[in-house]
């Protein structure tokens, strides 16, 4: 775990500092939008870094909309102001790695919200993705397994419900960290997860019923031990 943390932080710092020498490329050049940057081969070779590196720290510029790669041709600085992208190339080296807690509360307004559109919006085949993902979670509990994955498929059934891709895409760009942190911290024990099942029915009967106010506070019951839990790391 320290080898991979310590990996993990040595490529956040050498994609910074791509990012960090974009920028400085963009200034000195007064690039403006539209204007195409050098090849990855050419900003390898001039950083001293892999193609792989240069390639991630344009994928992550490309995300935040400040760079855009069309197939054939290069990559391009976005529609958007020197000032405006050196602001947010500010804040783009900011980031932190989201902790535990900070993830958790991000869950559980995300879910909060997406429990009830997936009350509005599902479809028949929705419930069917959830009763599934709920009888797997059951069948682990009940046979003393840990079903964390499982209680996830669940949540994330719920998201594709809600017919909000945005949403759907937060949950699972934080899932993975959520799993893994699940087990660093060891958050549900037995008794919780047997009480899982039944908090997990409700939600799901509360949105086969179309009921989003009754989806929401079930929701909220659930989490109640999560939230109380992470407050106390």
């Amino acid at each position: 775990m320290k080898l991979e943390t310590l990996v993990v932080s040595e490529n956040q710092e050498v994609q910074n500092s791509i990012i960090s020498k974009i920028r400085e490329l963009i200034n000195y050049k007064n690039l403006e939008p539209g204007d195409k940057l050098p090849s990855e081969r050419m900003l390898s070779d001039k950083f001293e870094v892999s193609r792989s590196n240069v390639r991630d720290a344009i994928q992550k510029l490309e995300y935040y909309g400040l760079l855009k790669s069309i197939p054939q041709s290069g990559t391009f600085v976005a529609n958007i102001g020197v000032i405006a992208m050196n602001g947010m190339i500010d804040d783009i080296l900011r980031l932190e790695e989201p902790d535990f807690k900070s993830l958790v509360e991000t869950r559980i307004l995300l879910e909060l919200k997406t429990v009830k559109l997936a009350s509005l919006r599902r479809t028949d085949d929705d419930l069917k993705d959830m009763e599934d993902a709920l009888s797997a979670y059951s069948k682990k509990v009940l046979n003393n397994q840990d079903a964390v994955q499982e209680d996830l498929l669940f949540h994330l059934a719920i998201a594709r419900a809600s017919k909000n891709s945005t949403m759907n895409t937060f949950m699972l760009t934080i899932t993975p960290e959520i799993i893994t942190n699940f087990a660093k911290y060891h958050v549900c024990d037995e008794n919780q997860a047997f009480v899982g099942i039944q908090e997990h029915t409700d939600i799901y009967e509360a949105i086969k019923d179309r009921n989003p106010q009754l989806a929401r506070e079930k929701m909220k019951i659930h989490f109640k031990a999560l939230y109380q839990y992470c407050y106390n790391i």
